[in-house]
């Protein structure tokens, strides 16, 4: 069996299975999740057994070369499923001891080309690409550039990359600068995705975090700040929200 057939078989297995999980009621519901307009396409698969499935198909492409297996994890992530998505972001994390800094390259045309919601986003940033950044901190830079654009979804996966580096302690000067460069916009999502990442940050430097905030309290919108002190001591959260 050559390799692209192989690959077209596998795929074709793992959409039999998602479609065979299917819940009534969550096919339902799964709407609300999103905003009023944004038409994401969805099997109704609990998150719990789309990773379930993720996992069991993992184990059986383990072997294969990580091209191979990136390949087939851009072809879920062009079905623009967002249950294919997860499946694709279980894989491409999986392979995360094999990463070199030129996935980068891949990793970025999945955050611009494919995302266009925020589970999505948040599922590849937080583990495929934040895990990509702590073992080649450098790109931290590149995330700065993602932060300038004006797609929404790059720019909440510039914060949301750093969720899980900054609850480590790590890179709390680029996330002040990725913060400042997101402060001015007006998009709920990315206003809930750099607060989402204060918070995180604040979890090992709550002073630090604190009195940036304070520093920011007349221009940061309310909904970043509230999201960025969730985690603080109430005394703390009083006097950041003081008007």
């Amino acid at each position: 069996m050559n390799d692209t057939v192989r690959k077209e078989d596998l795929l074709r297995e793992v959409r039999k299975a998602l479609k065979e999980s299917i819940d009534p009621k969550v096919l339902a519901i799964s709407p609300r999740f999103f905003k009023k307009g944004e038409a994401v396409p969805v099997y109704g698969v609990k998150t719990a057994e789309v990773r379930k499935i993720g996992k069991a198909f993992y184990s059986r492409i383990k072997a294969w070369s990580k091209e191979t297996i990136l390949d087939l994890c851009e072809a879920l992530w062009q079905s623009n499923y967002l249950e294919e998505a997860i499946v694709a972001c279980i894989w491409s994390e999986a392979l995360h001891k094999a990463y070199t800094p030129y996935d980068f390259i891949i990793f970025e045309r999945w955050v611009k080309k494919y995302v266009n919601n925020w589970a999505a986003c948040d599922t590849l940033c937080n583990h495929t690409v934040g895990t990509f950044i702590m073992m080649y901190p450098d790109y931290v830079e590149e995330l700065k550039q993602w932060a300038r654009s004006s797609n929404r979804w790059v720019k909440r996966a510039a914060a949301v990359t750093l969720i899980l580096p900054a609850r480590k302690g790590r890179f709390l000067k680029d996330i002040f600068e990725i913060a400042d460069q997101l402060l001015p916009d007006q998009d709920d999502l990315v206003k809930k995705g750099y607060g989402w990442l204060l918070k995180a940050a604040s979890e090992a430097h709550q002073k630090d975090v604190f009195e940036y905030v304070l520093s920011k309290k007349m221009v940061m919108p309310r909904t970043a700040l509230r999201y960025a002190i969730e985690k603080m001591p109430e005394a703390m959260r009083m006097e950041a929200m003081k008007k």
